[in-house]
């Protein structure tokens, strides 16, 4: 096993794996409803139309893993997956490349509590990690036909501790 301290979630270090979502500098902004919103225009290329699909929004709610030990990776061949926390929460992101699966290049991101991911279609990562406590997430992903989930269980020598101790904070 080897043990892994989260990244800061940037939007070039997160770039192989998807966009961030987030309301920052880097995305364009537009006055909408006479000045009094700023709207973030289009953070994230939800690519969900492959084989007949179709975007989807749901809530997920989630419970922190004590501790975390990352054992099940999972990929969506067939459509991205964006995940944003609701409750201004921290939460982990832990991705490895798409392809085959290799235990050696899992990364793992720490998201600020307002910022959120978009998984790019096929990109392998782990089910909701939040930080703290039990927390919801807005999801929108795909709905439709054909196999849309491929999991892969890590042996026991390729799970990760993620090592919250020494993180480094963004």
């Amino acid at each position: 096993m080897r043990s892994l301290v989260p990244e800061p979630l940037t939007a070039e270090a997160f770039a192989p794996f998807g966009e961030v979502i987030e309301a920052s500098s880097r995305a364009e902004r537009i006055a909408i409803n006479y000045g009094y919103t700023t709207r973030f225009n289009d953070l994230a290329r939800i690519d969900v139309a492959d084989e007949g699909g179709h975007a989807i929004v749901s809530l997920f709610r989630a419970r922190p893993l004590d501790p975390p030990l990352l054992k099940v990776f999972e990929r969506h061949p067939l459509g991205s997956q964006s995940f944003t926390p609701l409750q201004g929460r921290p939460f982990l992101a832990a991705v490895a490349p798409a392809g085959d699966f290799d235990p050696a290049a899992v990364r793992v991101f720490r998201a600020g509590p307002h910022q959120g991911v978009n998984y790019a279609k096929g990109v392998w990562h782990h089910f909701l990690l939040p930080l703290e406590a039990e927390s919801d997430f807005l999801v929108i992903d795909r709905a439709g036909p054909g196999e849309n989930l491929d999991e892969i269980e890590l042996a026991p020598e390729a799970q990760v501790l993620v090592d919250l101790s020494g993180e480094a904070r963004g």
